[in-house]
């Protein structure tokens, strides 16, 4: 009820033009520090732009740390309020997405690649801005202040004469707040996600590392090449219990729509891109899922859904009788063991302890619900993520839609 009142209120307040006015009359800015591989240690978590993919505020607890000593100072702290954008990237694609810095809860920084927006006026609510400037309208603004059709580059002269409009500020917030909820539900999935992915890596490490798996007195433990394992187990290349399957079509940023039939996976990231209307190249279901392995990333997912990817994904099912469930989470768990930061061809030739098939089985059989859920929740996901995509610039113009009235 009250959502609905904020959106008829700011339909209401769209209607009046909103004044536009430079950036650079709003706000200041400054670039991050700069630091190399000896600055890692505890201190103070940094922002670097393999945080941004296609988040809206940082995940706090993915983000690196470095020794501030001599590097971080107190005007290089990130506050609440600020905006960080990509400033130099190797992906052009990149450049120019930005992350919201809201209420962090200790020191985090951000790193020279990127730059930090501090808004001086009091007409304007941050928060506003920072889905203000995840628009097509403002990316499309920063391609043309930067002079052709990617931006190699973003700086403080491009930020600073760009073009943003000023509704008032109550309108602001009303803005803000109706996106806000849509970001909110996005997290709680996000969060139930991973959850159950925890429950699931979990129950695998019980039965299969530490082999506390149902009847696990009646099985004696024998000598192999990784330890005492249990009897009937075996120790096995990576490859042998793998069945690798045929990486699909490239597909760059521009290629993919909001909406289709087909999902389409980021090749460096894992994440999804967006969705094209071709055929999928794989025809994952919940009950044929389909693993992948990301060859430059070494991030690993499970897919129940059709999907395509470009050439660095490796998809994968297991070969022969084994549950791919079960294929996944062992591979899975001896990339994170080890900390694997090699391609597909290496990862094959490691050895890794596998069960026998009716334990194997009995594990997917109560994963599989586990997994079940969480498709369900990202899809979800994916409808919250559509919904306010296509709300955000209708708001931001300040031309809603009849249809406005029915969220």
């Amino acid at each position: 009820m009250k959502r609905d009142l904020n959106v008829r209120r700011v339909r209401k307040a769209a209607r009046a033009s909103w004044p536009i006015q430079r950036l650079g009359e709003l706000a200041e800015f400054r670039n991050g520090v700069n630091y190399n591989k000896s600055s890692f240690g505890v201190g103070v978590k940094v922002v670097g732009v393999s945080n941004f993919q296609d988040y809206t505020k940082p995940k706090y607890t993915e983000l690196e740390q470095i020794n501030p000593e001599g590097i971080v100072s107190e005007r290089n702290i990130l506050r609440d309020g600020d905006i960080v954008f990509v400033r130099s990237n190797g992906n052009p694609e990149l450049i120019g997405r930005s992350l919201y810095i809201e209420r962090p809860s200790e020191d985090v920084t951000h790193s020279a690649f990127t730059i930090r927006l501090r808004f001086s006026s009091s007409k304007v609510h941050p928060k506003f801005y920072a889905y203000c400037f995840r628009t097509p309208l403002i990316r499309q603004s920063l391609t043309a202040k930067g002079g052709g059709t990617n931006i190699n580059n973003l700086n403080q002269d491009i930020l600073n004469a760009l073009e943003v409009p000023v509704p008032p500020l109550p309108v602001q917030r009303r803005i803000a707040d109706i996106l806000s909820a849509y970001d909110e539900l996005i997290e709680n999935n996000q969060r139930r996600i991973q959850i159950l992915e925890t429950m699931a890596r979990s129950l695998y490490r019980e039965w299969f590392v530490h082999f506390r798996f149902p009847g696990h007195e009646k099985f004696p433990c024998v000598t192999s090449p990784l330890g005492d394992i249990p009897k009937g187990w075996k120790v096995k290349l990576v490859k042998d219990i793998l069945s690798r399957r045929p990486s699909g079509t490239v597909y760059r940023e521009v290629d993919v729509q909001p909406d289709g039939p087909t999902p389409v996976l980021d090749q460096s990231t894992n994440e999804l891109l967006g969705f094209h209307d071709t055929e999928p190249d794989h025809l994952a279901s919940h009950a044929s899922p389909i693993a992948i392995f990301g060859d430059h990333t070494c991030k690993m997912q499970l897919l129940v859904e059709p999907f395509s990817v470009g050439p660095n994904v490796v998809p994968f099912t297991a070969s022969r009788e084994l549950p791919t469930i079960f294929a996944f989470y062992a591979v899975n768990s001896l990339v994170q063991t080890q900390e694997y930061k090699r391609h597909w061809i290496s990862l094959n030739a490691k050895e890794i302890v596998v069960a026998d098939r009716a334990t194997a089985h009995h594990f997917a059989t109560l994963i599989q619900p586990m997994r079940i859920a969480q498709a369900t929740l990202a899809k979800g996901v994916r409808n919250l993520r559509r919904t306010r995509d296509l709300l955000l610039p209708r708001l931001l113009s300040g031309q809603l839609t009849s249809n406005s009235e029915e969220l």
